[in-house]
C-alpha cells in the first residue's frame, strides 16, 4: 500500500469514518449544486419528461 503509514498516524477507526464522511459530504454537496442550478433535473427526478424540440418538418418533394 502506497500511503500505508498513514496509519501510524491516524487510528483506521477514525480515519476511514472521516475518509468514507468526506467522500458523502462531497457527493452530496454536487448533487446539490446539480439540484439548485438547473431546472431541467429536478423536473426529470420528479418523471416529468424531458422537452425535446420538436424535429423539423420534411420538405415537400420538388414537382417534375
Amino acid at each position: 500500500m502506497n500511503q500505508g503509514r498513514i496509519w501510524t498516524v491516524v487510528n483506521p477507526t477514525v480515519g476511514l469514518p472521516l475518509l468514507l464522511g468526506s467522500v458523502a459530504a462531497i457527493a452530496f454537496a454536487v448533487h446539490f449544486a446539480v439540484l439548485e442550478s438547473t431546472t431541467w433535473v429536478s423536473a426529470f427526478m420528479n418523471g416529468k419528461p424531458v422537452a425535446t424540440s420538436a424535429p423539423a418538418p420534411a420538405a415537400a418533394p420538388a414537382k417534375k
